[in-house]
């Protein structure tokens, strides 16, 4: 535990340093890229045993899951102002730990398109997760609240995620916007949505019963973070 604490402290130390050489205007998309890096750091090590390195990008069409992408693969998010219709599928070395001295361990990032025909391809990823991301828009969250809370709800009682316990992290994208909602108005919402929609599932039929459980167990594995950010895609 001792050695693992140490690579994280050098880690946070490291993009630290090359945050404070960046243009300003880069500084809100920096933390946030050293945010997730060392996320996936944490999700890594929490699952190492099972040698899983895949971690899952998730969230509606236009939630900036493309760009994430790309700011984790490149450190800027130029190809991701496209909503994506084929998941980006690759294995790469973070670009925040690129300068790392020593062993780095690729990782695998999969941006699964947000769109409802595409999103069973979550079924192909889920079960060699090791940790998903659910990106939302807080710019434009207050209309698609129910449908952000409905796909939500799908994820967290899948069967794979609640076996493998998988974490998940709700990304409040865009929230450097003076209009954007905090990520703590996002979390009451969706809370508020998605006790609805368990109440309305398990009153239709009895079999639902296994949903809640599996719901109850899941909500114990989210987090919750904001994310500034300058695009629209993905």
């Amino acid at each position: 535990m001792e050695h693992w604490l140490h690579q994280v402290s050098q880690l946070v130390s490291h993009i630290e340093q090359w945050i404070q050489h960046q243009p300003v205007e880069q500084i809100y998309i920096s933390v946030a890229v050293v945010v997730i890096a060392s996320l996936f750091f944490v999700l890594l090590h929490r699952v190492s045993r099972s040698k899983a390195n895949t971690i899952v990008l998730a969230g509606l069409s236009g939630s900036g899951k493309t760009i994430l992408f790309y700011q984790l693969r490149d450190g800027s998010s130029h190809q991701g102002t496209v909503t994506s219709m084929e998941p980006n599928d690759e294995t790469f070395v973070l670009h925040s730990e690129l300068e790392k001295k020593g062993k780095i361990k690729p990782v695998r990032v999969v941006d699964v398109p947000g769109h409802s025909r595409l999103r069973t391809k979550l079924d192909e990823f889920l079960p060699v997760a090791a940790g998903l991301i659910f990106v939302v828009d807080a710019l434009d969250f207050l209309p698609n609240c129910r449908v952000v809370a409905e796909y939500l709800y799908d994820i967290l009682t899948m069967a794979s995620v609640v076996k493998k316990k998988i974490p998940v992290l709700i990304l409040c994208n865009k929230t450097d916007k003076v209009t954007a909602h905090s990520k703590e108005f996002v979390r009451k919402q969706l809370e508020k949505e998605i006790d609805k929609l368990r109440t309305s599932r398990t009153a239709i039929s009895a079999a639902d019963v296994t949903t809640e459980f599996a719901f109850r167990c899941s909500r114990r594995i989210l987090q919750f973070l904001s994310m500034s950010e300058q695009g629209d895609g993905g």
